[in-house]
């Protein structure tokens, strides 16, 4: 490891040492708070699986609220800005970035913020939005909240990895350690466990990775794309071989493909080239990722149709993922203290309802 890693796994070390010695360091909301997050800048999933931990948390009688940084949003304002309320989608991709806008859509029910100070989030969903349960969307960093469940999405990538700006670690692997449990995405149970053990965790789950029915971007209808149909793939996130790979295990052929960096806004300019593209391949249709299908929406469309392919995530095995996690968050109504009263009030949000008194 060289120099500058670890420089900075030492200075990630002493942050997180920092807050461990005092917890008055650390903010508590008034609900319980589930943290998703992951050792790696970027492209572990975290995202699919907050959707597929909120879906379940409903089905269970929660009422979850997902409080997101929303990194790359183009418009940034002071204070929360409430993306969906539970009930309207009340930004678009501008104000709220595009992973935050991709869980509203998935997510009709449940509400979403963004801003960079998320107990002011929460406590805004707590107190206007009537939320029992607070998801902390890639928050196994965001030491400044208190959380009651901690979950590391991993894969055994993370374990040959090193910190920045060697490799592509945000810690040492030993943060591992403050982890309640590790979410692998693996494919099978004994791969999990190994890279469970590896980590220092003996509660490891399994992320289960499928992809579902295309959709039309234009139009949101259901696309009928037979086996071994020839298929251009575009993605701008963070790893996009796994969305490649992905695309041709369903049993499509892939023809060819263009990456873009993460969170790339997509242009007239960007959607023609990628027409020729896949039409110089000889591809029938684009395919793309649903967080990449946020950023295009609002491009002049090409002449190649462009279709988004969801990815489902599960955690398994399921019933005992959801048994956990609930006895958890009964075990923290019962044993954690009323938040402290040395921590600020939540001042004005900047969100349509909140203007609204709705």
């Amino acid at each position: 490891m060289n120099a500058a890693s670890l420089l900075y796994g030492a200075a990630a070390t002493w942050r997180r040492r920092w807050y461990s010695r005092d917890p008055e360091r650390r903010r508590r909301l008034r609900q319980p708070v589930v943290s998703v997050g992951n050792l790696r800048v970027g492209g572990s999933g975290k995202t699919p699986v907050v959707e597929c931990i909120a879906r379940m948390l409903v089905e269970q009688g929660e009422r979850p609220a997902v409080l997101s940084r929303g990194y790359g949003r183009r418009l940034v304002q002071d204070g929360v800005t409430v993306v969906s309320d539970g009930r309207t989608i009340l930004e678009g991709f501008d104000a709220a970035g595009d992973e935050p806008l991709m869980l509203a859509r998935a997510l009709p029910t449940v509400p979403v913020l963004v801003g960079a100070d998320r107990y002011l989030s929460g406590r805004l969903a707590e107190e206007k939005l009537g939320v029992t349960v607070h998801l902390l969307d890639d928050g196994f960093q965001h030491l400044e909240l208190a959380r009651d469940v901690d979950l590391l999405v991993t894969g055994e990538d993370d374990l040959l990895d090193r910190p920045m700006p060697a490799g592509r670690l945000r810690e040492p692997l030993a943060a591992a350690t403050e982890a309640h449990a590790a979410l692998v995405t693996a494919g099978d149970a004994e791969t999990a466990d190994r890279v469970g053990r590896a980590l220092g965790l003996t509660k490891v789950f399994r992320v289960a990775r499928t992809i579902g029915a295309p959709r039309m971007v234009a139009s949101g209808e259901t696309a009928v794309v037979p086996a071994n149909e020839p298929v251009f793939a575009v993605a701008g996130i963070a790893r996009p071989e796994r969305f490649f790979t992905d695309l041709a295990s369903a049993g499509w052929r892939v023809v060819g493909s263009r990456t873009f960096r993460d969170h790339h806004t997509f242009t007239d300019r960007d959607m023609s080239r990628v027409s020729a593209a896949a039409r110089t391949a000889g591809a029938t249709i684009v395919m793309t990722t649903e967080k990449d299908a946020v950023r295009l929406a609002s491009a002049a469309p090409g002449s190649v149709p462009v279709a988004v392919v969801p990815l489902i995530v599960t955690v398994e095995p399921t019933a005992e993922f959801t048994r956990w996690l609930c006895e958890r968050l009964a075990l923290s109504r019962t044993q954690n203290p009323e938040p402290s009263t040395r921590h600020p009030e939540p001042g004005r949000a900047r969100s349509r309802d909140h203007r609204s008194g709705r």
